[in-house]
């Protein structure tokens, strides 16, 4: 058996508990980046669809990546400083509320501005403890949204009731 590096998935439905592994070769640097981010993607959409229907899924993915957007474009028209987190909680809040696929919709996506917020901020800023920990506190606010708690806790006491 060849040496790699070894990935495990763990997914939690109502039902059961999901554990996927996936072994990456040594050898496999033929493999493009792109293949190798589609197959996870597509290997954690198997194990949060096994416990639901296929269509029920997608719908909720759909439906929670909406949800994520609307409370996006709240924020920028809010314009409103310190309410970034109360923005990310209360998109991520609602978009599990849709079920599973709005919970991996609200993750993947969620992990991916993560991912290319600090690949900008590393880039244009270099490294920065201030930046590192605002990127952190922004997961913690997703984590919680997510995890279906009142996003009202990061919520600033003077920002308009529209919001």
């Amino acid at each position: 058996m060849e040496k790699g590096i070894q990935l495990s998935l763990k997914f939690k439905t109502s039902k059961q508990m999901h554990i996927l592994t996936v072994t990456l070769c040594s050898s496999f640097s033929h493999v493009s980046t792109m293949r190798l981010v589609t197959g996870i993607v597509l290997c954690s959409l198997v194990v949060g669809v096994s416990g639901e229907g296929w269509f029920s899924f997608f719908k909720e993915a759909i439906q929670g990546a909406g949800d994520l957007f609307k409370s996006y474009w709240d924020m920028r028209e809010a314009n409103y400083q310190r309410s970034d987190r109360y923005f990310y909680a209360r998109g991520n809040y609602e978009a599990a509320q849709r079920g599973p696929g709005g919970v991996w919709a609200a993750k993947v996506i969620s992990n991916a501005r993560g991912y290319l917020e600090d690949l900008f901020n590393r880039y244009y800023f270099g490294s920065s403890n201030h930046r590192l920990e605002d990127s952190q506190s922004n997961r913690k606010a997703e984590d919680w949204g997510r995890s279906g708690k009142n996003p009202d806790h990061f919520r600033p006491s003077d920002l308009p009731e529209k919001y």
